[in-house]
């Protein structure tokens, strides 16, 4: 059947291509974004987001920060189409929020993980994989990888009410990439899990990363977020107060660091003479020290490693790395 040419060009829409012929970088992007929820009367009960503005670009991993009550779930459930705006506007590939054929090329956790209690790992993943159309040969390797991926192996048969809440986070990390998904959005990934579970989720979601997926993190633990994310967005009582990335935003301007190893006495000294001499204030002059975390799983592992001795914290916790001849 022949088809009737346009009479005028059609305008690109956001998912067309650019004047390089390359796709839109953006994957999602909000515009003057507001979501007021309301009794049963119609009067305004909270004002949950106000007039938000992001992009957020393929490839990266984005954080939503804030505290309880912000605003982060609530932009994730507008990104979702879960939720309608009150006013403004949502993309997600260039299509309308609300346009849920979008949500075929989406993975998300939520914050609570509301699985079926009576079937277990496997059967979870065989379920959500059906409601994707996934070939079944296809299902049963994609759960396979997937469990063992998330540390898992050892309990895929036991059924989901046995799980603690840190198996039951990682069985929804399972679920929500079970599609392998583009965009991935995650509320409080790390909620539930142990030091050693953590360091197992963030590593994971810098895997996501350099297969090209865009990660959307919300979280209120800001040392997850500090170890994962490019970029960051700071919602407070539904505002965006600070957007920008997150070694840009963490910088002290007007403080300079100096690392430096196997300094003398005399050296320590001199240096402190030349702070002296240019009038600066010298503010440190010490050892660095390693996170919590890494000390907790440095005597974790090496507990494991070798049963009844005391661990080497000064070789197993990472040291800052020598300064450059």
């Amino acid at each position: 059947m022949s088809r009737k040419k346009d009479s005028a060009p059609r305008k690109p829409t956001p998912t067309s291509v650019d004047s390089a012929n390359k796709p839109s970088d953006v994957v999602v992007a909000t515009q003057s974004l507001s979501k007021v929820y309301r009794d049963f009367w119609g009067r305004e009960k909270v004002r949950a987001l106000k007039a938000l503005d992001l992009e957020i670009r393929r490839g990266e991993v984005f954080g939503l920060l804030g505290p309880n009550g912000s605003g982060k779930t609530t932009t994730i459930k507008l990104l979702l189409g879960l939720l309608f705006p009150t006013r403004g506007k949502a993309l997600v590939f260039g299509c309308e929020a609300t346009d849920v054929a979008k949500n075929e090329r989406i993975g998300y956790l939520p914050e609570e993980s509301y699985l079926y209690r009576f079937l277990n790992a496997e059967e979870t993943l065989d379920f959500y994989g059906r409601l994707f159309d996934m070939p079944t040969a296809v299902r049963r390797q994609r759960s396979a990888e997937l469990i063992e991926k998330v540390g898992l192996s050892w309990a895929k048969r036991r059924p989901l009410k046995e799980y603690s809440k840190g198996m039951t986070r990682r069985i929804g990390l399972a679920q929500a990439l079970i599609n392998d998904p583009e965009l991935v959005l995650l509320d409080e990934p790390t909620s539930g899990l142990d030091p050693i579970g953590t360091r197992e989720m963030k590593d994971l979601i810098l895997e996501l990363k350099d297969r090209g997926k865009t990660v959307i993190m919300c979280s209120h633990l800001l040392a997850d977020v500090q170890d994962v994310c490019d970029r960051i967005a700071i919602l407070h009582q539904g505002e965006l107060k600070e957007l920008g990335r997150v070694d840009s935003l963490l910088k002290v301007r007007d403080v300079t660091q100096i690392q430096a190893s196997g300094l003398s006495k005399d050296c320590e000294a001199e240096i402190r003479a030349v702070i002296d001499r240019h009038h600066g204030k010298l503010i440190s002059l010490d050892n660095p020290t390693a996170t919590l975390e890494d000390l907790f799983l440095s005597i974790v592992r090496d507990s494991e490693a070798r049963p009844g001795k005391r661990a080497n914290l000064r070789n197993e916790i990472p040291q800052p790395p020598a300064s450059s001849p």
